[in-house]
């Protein structure tokens, strides 16, 4: 089932998008759309690519689209996405483009039409800053990285 509070948003298909699906969910319960490729590409072991979806889009203010990697590219030939979550801001009208970076060991070959990523549609929160001279006690206190364990290279 959907949710009841389904935002429509606008998208333009550019010409090199032609004949491609639009960005779409593959099951009922799945939280992300997938986008497709609007080139051919190969992407070298190590190496980064801005890849074409031949869409730009209109993101209704108050919301962002959230770009992730498609877990099995990940697991299967080290296919994913650096900066993750990208984030299509909604006062951008260009291209989305889908930055990939190959962490396996052989070339990445992809074919126009193929799944690269998916969107995923969210709200967004505008935060203010307070300035304070005091910050309140916690447990954890000041400790950073890897303070709070559950790893046992790290020592916990």
């Amino acid at each position: 089932m959907h949710s009841p509070n389904e935002v429509p948003v606008r998208v333009k298909r550019l010409a090199h998008g032609a004949g491609l699906d639009l960005p779409a969910y593959a099951t009922d319960g799945a939280a992300g759309m997938d986008v497709v490729s609007a080139e051919d590409v190969t992407i070298q072991p190590g190496a980064r690519h801005a890849v074409a979806t031949g869409l730009a889009m209109a993101i209704p203010h108050g919301f962002e689209i959230q770009v992730r990697p498609r877990s099995g590219l990940a697991l299967k030939h080290g296919i994913t996405v650096p900066n993750t979550p990208g984030t299509i801001d909604s006062d951008y009208r260009g291209e989305l483009k889908v930055i990939l970076i190959n962490h396996g060991e052989a070339a990445f070959e992809i074919k126009r039409g193929d799944r690269v990523a998916q969107l995923v549609l969210a709200p967004v929160t505008r935060g203010t800053w307070l300035e304070t001279d005091e910050l309140d006690e916690t447990a954890r206190g000041e400790g950073g990285f890897g303070s709070t364990g559950g790893v046992v290279a790290l020592g916990s």
